[in-house]
Order: structure tokens, then C-alpha cells, then sequence
């Protein structure tokens, strides 16, 4: 029987990879009787890429527009014919120059492009990953630089980023090839008001009041245009509308990211000789009960009969909530350090120590 490390990144701190190799390092400190398996997860958002890395994918590099027009080199991963591309990469807010936000104008036209290239690297399906996006544009870029051409009245290119889409009026889609896209997705936000892109989202990306109701007025006009019907679809509304423009545009299939994630991973296979798993992210809150990857993890590791430890930079649940969705135990980077700034500037050591203390209390408890 195997130990499964199977977490989340700490935002901020680790990567997922990094997580699960200080969780793994701790356990084997403690005993190296038992394998241990360590098998980085991701929910769709930034670190998509790299947990497909971890599983066996290779990282294609490819140069392509930042979310300002800036010349960056993002990745994806590729394993034969599958495809994983992350919007973050391209399109991300940690993309902006200098981190300065760009809400009326940001595109997701790299996203377009990394698509484009994995196409041409010979992958037929294409997993898309769409957390994390610095762009409300309703997915125009992606489209424009899959092929399509984004007119106003005149018969001239709309300018880039959401703000020029209120004068969008024809949408010319014969240039776009077909493409097998599922969506990595968590939200089920539709793409229009109150609970839509605009008016949830705009804000985190730097949106004023005012920016809202132009990004809400031009995603109006952009969805009569491409497909009104898919507008009010759950998870239209992702990464600023590209999931919108997915759907409408591309026939693309959504599905929640972590459940997608753990197929394409190989979880199934891996838990079947586990007899503990472990996950976990930065801060487990009442966010991680709604389809974050550590409860992602829990369900499928219940599924399998095999039970579930948290480990956290802090614990915001209280112990009856973390039980009642089904995890074991809880484990706290602040229980060693209560310090939340030194818990995410050491939070390696400091999650192998931990590692460790979970080693010795389930050996106890065996």
C-alpha cells in the first residue's frame, strides 16, 4: 500500500509540485516502510500546466501575447494527442506588466495563440483551464487568433479588450477550424448581470464602477451577436467570458476543473493501492467545500474507499465543518508557527515538520 500526496499549490508560497514534495519528504523522514506517491493536482486556474508536467506531460514553450500586447513566452503540456492549456499563461493577471491592471483593454488573444500551437504540436483534444484570467474581453481574442474576425459596422476590426466590444457587429467564423476543447471550469456564472463577468469579476481585475457598466454594455452586444443563447449557460461567464465564447463559438464541452484534472492525471489508478491520501492548498475555507481541488480530491478518494488528510497554510473551517465534508484530519502550517507571514516565507520546512507530526499521530493511530 501506498501514502498519496496529492494537493494543491500554496498561492504565494509552493507550488503544487513543491507541496507535495516537502508533505512527501516529512512522511519518508518519519518511516521509509511505505511508499509514498506524490501526485500535484490543479483545479483549472494557474498551476494547470505544471501539475500535467508532474504527471508525464511535456511543457511546450511557445511565444505569444501577454494580456497588453506584450511579447511573453508561455507553456503548455502535451502527452500524445491531449492537449492542457492555461489561460493564466497567457492571459493571467500575474501577465500584466509591472501587475498593473488593464481591464478595458486586456485580451485573451494568447490564449488564441497557445490553442493554435498545441493544435499544430498535433494535439486533437485540448483541455483548457480557464481560472485566473486578467482579461474580460468574452473570449473575442482567443477567437481572433483562432481565425475569426471581429467587425464593427464598417467592416474594421474591433479594437482589443472588452471595451471594444460595443461596437462589435459581425463575427466571421469561417476561418476557424474545428477544435475539441473541454473547460476546466469552477464557476457557474452566466455571462450577464449581477452575478455575471463584468459585474462579479471586473472588480478583481481592476475594473471602477464605471468600467463595469462598459464591460457589461459590450459583453451585451458581443453575445447578441456571436450566440444569445449560450450567454446565460452556467460558467459562461469564466475568465471574463472566454468560456462564453468557447461555448458559442468553438462547441467546447465545460466540466468542473478538479473532477476533469483528476481523470487526465490518473488519480483512479493511483488511489487503488493507497490507503491514506493527502491534499491540500493555501488556506482551507468555506471557498474549498465549492469544487476546490482539495475536496475535488476528498470525494474521489471516499469514492474509493480510502480516507483524507488536509494540509494547509491555515485552517479557516472549524473542526465540525472540515469532518462533515469528510476529511480525516486537518493539519495547519500555523499550528507550528502562528505567524502567517513566516508560515508562507517558510512554509517548505515548515510543511515537512508538519508532515512529520501527521507521520507519527497516524502511526500512533494505526
Amino acid at each position: 500500500m501506498t501514502v498519496l500526496v496529492a494537493p494543491d499549490k500554496f498561492k504565494g508560497s509552493l507550488t503544487a509540485a513543491q507541496v507535495a514534495s516537502a508533505v512527501a519528504a516529512g512522511l519518508l523522514a518519519v518511516s521509509r516502510d511505505e511508499p509514498v506517491v506524490e501526485l500535484p493536482v490543479a483545479d483549472g486556474g494557474d498551476g494547470t500546466v505544471a501539475a500535467a508536467v508532474a504527471a508525464g506531460f511535456r511543457r511546450v514553450p511557445v511565444r505569444v501575447s501577454g494580456p497588453t500586447g506584450r511579447r511573453i513566452t508561455a507553456f503548455f503540456a502535451l502527452r500524445g494527442e491531449v492537449a492542457v492549456v492555461e489561460l493564466a499563461e497567457a492571459s493571467g493577471l500575474h501577465r500584466l506588466p509591472g501587475g498593473l491592471p488593464a481591464p478595458l483593454t486586456a485580451s485573451s488573444y494568447g490564449t488564441g495563440e497557445l490553442i493554435a500551437a498545441a493544435r499544430a504540436a498535433g494535439a486533437s483534444r485540448i483541455v483548457l483551464g480557464v481560472g485566473g484570467s486578467a482579461c474580460t474581453d468574452g473570449g473575442a481574442g482567443m477567437l481572433t487568433a483562432l481565425g475569426a474576425r471581429v467587425l464593427d459596422s464598417s467592416g474594421t476590426a474591433v479594437p482589443s479588450g472588452g471595451i471594444g466590444l460595443d461596437s462589435v457587429s459581425t463575427v466571421d467564423l469561417s476561418r476557424v477550424s474545428a477544435v475539441d476543447i473541454e473547460l476546466a471550469c469552477d464557476v457557474d456564472n452566466p455571462l450577464l448581470g449581477p452575478s455575471g463577468a463584468a459585474a462579479v469579476y471586473g472588480p478583481q481585475k481592476g475594473a471602477s464602477p464605471s468600467d463595469v457598466a462598459v464591460l457589461e454594455a459590450g459583453l451585451r452586444q458581443w453575445a447578441s451577436v456571436l450566440g444569445p443563447s449560450s450567454a446565460s449557460a452556467p460558467g459562461a461567464g469564466a475568465a471574463g467570458g472566454v468560456g462564453f465564447a468557447a461555448l458559442a463559438a468553438l462547441g467546447a464541452r465545460m466540466r468542473p476543473g478538479i473532477s476533469l484534472l483528476l481523470d487526465l492525471l490518473g488519480f483512479s489508478a493511483a488511489v487503488r493501492d493507497a490507503r491514506l491520501v493527502i491534499t491540500g492548498e493555501g488556506s482551507l475555507d468555506t471557498q474549498s467545500l465549492h469544487g476546490k481541488a482539495p475536496v475535488g480530491v476528498l470525494r474521489a478518494a471516499m469514492g474509493a474507499g480510502v480516507p483524507t488528510v488536509a494540509v494547509a497554510g491555515r485552517c479557516l473551517l472549524p473542526p465540525a465543518d472540515w469532518r462533515a465534508a469528510g476529511f480525516t484530519a486537518v493539519h495547519a502550517l500555523t499550528d507550528l508557527e502562528p505567524d502567517p507571514s513566516r508560515c508562507m516565507t517558510n512554509a517548505a520546512p515548515l510543511l515537512r515538520r508538519l508532515a512529520e507530526r501527521l507521520a507519527r499521530d497516524h502511526a500512533a493511530a494505526a
